[in-house]
Protein backbone atom coordinates (compact mmCIF):
# COMPACT_ATOMS: atom_id res chain seq x y z
CA UNK A 1 0.00 0.00 0.00
CA UNK A 2 1.33 3.43 -0.96
CA UNK A 3 1.35 6.04 1.79
CA UNK A 4 0.26 9.46 0.58
CA UNK A 5 2.63 12.35 1.18
CA UNK A 6 1.97 16.06 1.15
CA UNK A 7 3.05 17.96 -1.93
CA UNK A 8 5.62 20.68 -1.33
CA UNK A 9 5.38 23.91 -3.32
CA UNK A 10 8.38 24.98 -5.34
CA UNK A 11 7.00 28.54 -5.29
CA UNK A 12 4.36 30.21 -3.06
CA UNK A 13 2.07 30.61 -6.08
CA UNK A 14 2.45 27.11 -7.47
CA UNK A 15 -0.94 25.42 -7.81
CA UNK A 16 -1.27 21.92 -6.38
CA UNK A 17 -3.85 20.00 -8.40
CA UNK A 18 -5.52 16.67 -7.72
CA UNK A 19 -6.85 14.84 -10.79
CA UNK A 20 -9.31 11.98 -10.34
CA UNK A 21 -10.56 9.89 -13.25
CA UNK A 22 -13.55 7.81 -12.21
CA UNK A 23 -14.28 4.81 -14.43
CA UNK A 24 -14.87 1.11 -13.76
CA UNK A 25 -13.44 0.08 -17.11
CA UNK A 26 -10.41 2.40 -17.21
CA UNK A 27 -9.45 1.58 -13.62
CA UNK A 28 -9.61 -2.15 -14.39
CA UNK A 29 -7.43 -1.73 -17.48
CA UNK A 30 -10.18 -2.47 -20.01
CA UNK A 31 -9.29 0.72 -21.85
CA UNK A 32 -6.82 3.56 -21.50
CA UNK A 33 -7.85 6.53 -19.39
CA UNK A 34 -7.91 9.75 -21.39
CA UNK A 35 -9.28 12.13 -18.76
CA UNK A 36 -6.14 12.63 -16.66
CA UNK A 37 -3.79 13.20 -19.64
CA UNK A 38 -6.27 15.67 -21.13
CA UNK A 39 -6.50 17.64 -17.89
CA UNK A 40 -2.73 17.66 -17.37
CA UNK A 41 -2.14 18.91 -20.91
CA UNK A 42 -4.83 21.59 -20.68
CA UNK A 43 -3.73 22.97 -17.31
CA UNK A 44 -0.05 22.93 -18.30
CA UNK A 45 -0.90 24.97 -21.42
CA UNK A 46 -3.22 27.46 -19.71
CA UNK A 47 -1.45 28.27 -16.43
CA UNK A 48 1.50 30.66 -16.58
CA UNK A 49 3.24 28.72 -13.79
CA UNK A 50 3.33 24.92 -14.25
CA UNK A 51 1.32 23.18 -11.51
CA UNK A 52 2.11 20.03 -9.55
CA UNK A 53 -0.24 17.10 -10.09
CA UNK A 54 -1.41 14.20 -7.96
CA UNK A 55 -3.40 11.78 -10.15
CA UNK A 56 -5.75 8.97 -9.16
CA UNK A 57 -7.60 6.45 -11.38
CA UNK A 58 -10.43 4.76 -9.48
CA UNK A 59 -13.70 2.84 -10.10
CA UNK A 60 -17.23 4.19 -9.70
CA UNK A 61 -17.43 3.38 -5.99
CA UNK A 62 -18.96 6.09 -3.83
CA UNK A 63 -16.93 5.47 -0.69
CA UNK A 64 -13.67 5.21 -2.63
CA UNK A 65 -14.39 8.45 -4.48
CA UNK A 66 -15.10 10.30 -1.23
CA UNK A 67 -11.99 8.83 0.41
CA UNK A 68 -9.83 9.85 -2.56
CA UNK A 69 -11.11 13.45 -2.44
CA UNK A 70 -10.43 13.63 1.30
CA UNK A 71 -6.92 12.24 0.78
CA UNK A 72 -6.07 14.73 -1.96
CA UNK A 73 -7.27 17.71 0.07
CA UNK A 74 -6.48 16.78 3.67
CA UNK A 75 -3.33 14.70 3.22
CA UNK A 76 -1.75 15.69 -0.12
CA UNK A 77 -2.72 19.36 0.29
CA UNK A 78 -4.20 20.06 -3.14
CA UNK A 79 -5.69 23.53 -3.77
CA UNK A 80 -7.85 22.33 -6.66
CA UNK A 81 -9.25 18.86 -7.33
CA UNK A 82 -10.79 18.05 -10.71
CA UNK A 83 -12.75 14.85 -11.26
CA UNK A 84 -13.81 13.42 -14.58
CA UNK A 85 -16.50 10.81 -15.15
CA UNK A 86 -19.41 9.37 -13.22
CA UNK A 87 -21.79 12.34 -13.37
CA UNK A 88 -24.65 11.00 -15.50
CA UNK A 89 -27.95 9.40 -14.44
CA UNK A 90 -26.78 5.76 -14.65
CA UNK A 91 -26.85 3.74 -11.43
CA UNK A 92 -23.05 3.54 -11.29
CA UNK A 93 -22.67 7.32 -11.71
CA UNK A 94 -22.14 8.41 -8.11
CA UNK A 95 -19.45 11.10 -8.37
CA UNK A 96 -21.74 14.03 -7.41
CA UNK A 97 -23.04 12.23 -4.31
CA UNK A 98 -19.51 11.25 -3.26
CA UNK A 99 -18.35 14.84 -3.75
CA UNK A 100 -21.19 16.40 -1.78
CA UNK A 101 -20.52 13.95 1.05
CA UNK A 102 -17.11 15.55 1.73
CA UNK A 103 -18.11 19.17 1.12
CA UNK A 104 -18.02 22.07 3.55
CA UNK A 105 -20.04 24.21 1.17
CA UNK A 106 -21.53 23.87 -2.29
CA UNK A 107 -20.67 26.11 -5.27
CA UNK A 108 -23.68 25.61 -7.58
CA UNK A 109 -22.68 28.20 -10.19
CA UNK A 110 -19.99 25.93 -11.65
CA UNK A 111 -22.40 23.11 -12.45
CA UNK A 112 -24.95 25.54 -13.85
CA UNK A 113 -22.40 27.07 -16.22
CA UNK A 114 -21.03 23.71 -17.36
CA UNK A 115 -24.51 22.61 -18.37
CA UNK A 116 -25.12 25.90 -20.20
CA UNK A 117 -21.94 25.40 -22.22
CA UNK A 118 -22.68 21.77 -23.05
CA UNK A 119 -26.25 22.62 -24.09
CA UNK A 120 -24.77 24.57 -26.99
CA UNK A 121 -23.68 21.20 -28.40
CA UNK A 122 -26.04 18.46 -27.18
CA UNK A 123 -29.54 18.48 -25.63
CA UNK A 124 -28.52 15.64 -23.34
CA UNK A 125 -26.39 18.09 -21.34
CA UNK A 126 -29.41 18.43 -19.04
CA UNK A 127 -28.68 14.86 -17.89
CA UNK A 128 -25.29 15.84 -16.44
CA UNK A 129 -25.14 16.28 -12.68
CA UNK A 130 -21.72 17.88 -12.13
CA UNK A 131 -21.28 19.72 -8.85
CA UNK A 132 -18.54 21.87 -7.36
CA UNK A 133 -17.78 22.27 -3.67
CA UNK A 134 -15.27 23.69 -1.24
CA UNK A 135 -13.76 21.37 1.34
CA UNK A 136 -12.19 23.01 4.39
CA UNK A 137 -9.93 21.73 7.13
CA UNK A 138 -8.68 23.83 10.07
CA UNK A 139 -5.62 24.98 8.09
CA UNK A 140 -6.47 24.39 4.44
CA UNK A 141 -9.24 24.61 1.84
CA UNK A 142 -9.66 23.32 -1.69
CA UNK A 143 -12.06 23.72 -4.59
CA UNK A 144 -13.39 20.42 -5.98
CA UNK A 145 -15.08 20.39 -9.39
CA UNK A 146 -16.76 17.50 -11.22
CA UNK A 147 -16.04 17.66 -14.96
CA UNK A 148 -17.48 15.66 -17.88
CA UNK A 149 -15.88 12.41 -18.95
CA UNK A 150 -14.84 13.21 -22.54
CA UNK A 151 -11.66 15.24 -23.24
CA UNK A 152 -13.45 17.45 -25.79
CA UNK A 153 -16.23 18.26 -23.30
CA UNK A 154 -13.67 18.87 -20.57
CA UNK A 155 -11.92 21.51 -22.68
CA UNK A 156 -15.19 23.16 -23.71
CA UNK A 157 -16.47 23.51 -20.16
CA UNK A 158 -13.13 24.78 -18.82
CA UNK A 159 -12.31 27.13 -21.67
CA UNK A 160 -15.76 28.24 -22.86
CA UNK A 161 -16.93 29.04 -26.36
CA UNK A 162 -15.34 31.54 -28.75
CA UNK A 163 -16.33 32.89 -32.14
CA UNK A 164 -14.02 32.50 -35.18
CA UNK A 165 -12.23 35.74 -34.23
CA UNK A 166 -11.48 34.43 -30.75
CA UNK A 167 -14.02 36.57 -28.89
CA UNK A 168 -15.56 34.82 -25.88
CA UNK A 169 -19.20 33.96 -26.50
CA UNK A 170 -19.81 31.86 -23.37
CA UNK A 171 -17.25 32.03 -20.53
CA UNK A 172 -15.72 28.76 -19.40
CA UNK A 173 -15.75 27.88 -15.73
CA UNK A 174 -11.98 28.18 -15.31
CA UNK A 175 -12.22 31.97 -15.67
CA UNK A 176 -13.61 32.00 -12.12
CA UNK A 177 -11.30 29.39 -10.60
CA UNK A 178 -8.23 31.56 -9.78
CA UNK A 179 -10.26 34.13 -7.84
CA UNK A 180 -12.15 31.39 -6.03
CA UNK A 181 -8.82 29.90 -4.95
CA UNK A 182 -7.74 33.38 -3.78
CA UNK A 183 -10.85 33.65 -1.62
CA UNK A 184 -10.30 30.30 0.11
CA UNK A 185 -6.66 31.09 0.90
CA UNK A 186 -4.83 29.38 -1.93
CA UNK A 187 -2.00 30.54 -4.22
CA UNK A 188 -2.30 33.40 -6.71
CA UNK A 189 -2.93 31.62 -10.02
CA UNK A 190 -2.50 33.33 -13.39
CA UNK A 191 -3.50 32.16 -16.87
CA UNK A 192 -2.50 32.79 -20.46
CA UNK A 193 -5.20 35.25 -21.49
CA UNK A 194 -5.42 33.99 -25.06
CA UNK A 195 -6.69 30.67 -23.68
CA UNK A 196 -8.60 31.74 -20.55
CA UNK A 197 -8.83 35.26 -19.19
CA UNK A 198 -9.10 34.77 -15.45
CA UNK A 199 -11.36 37.37 -13.85
CA UNK A 200 -10.55 39.19 -10.62
CA UNK A 201 -11.84 42.50 -9.25
CA UNK A 202 -9.25 45.25 -9.61
CA UNK A 203 -8.79 45.29 -5.84
CA UNK A 204 -7.68 41.63 -5.96
CA UNK A 205 -5.35 41.90 -8.96
CA UNK A 206 -1.61 42.09 -8.43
Amino acid sequence: MTVSSRLVRNHPDELLVGLVSISDRASSGTYEDKGIPALQAWLSAVLTRPPQFAARLIPDERQQISATLVELVDVVGCDLVLTTGGTGPARRDVTPEATLAVATREMPGFGEQMRQISLKFVPTAILSRQVAVVRETPDHAALIINLPGQPKSIQETLEGLKDPEGKVMVPGIFAAVPYCIDLIGGPYVETHKDRVAAFRPKSATR
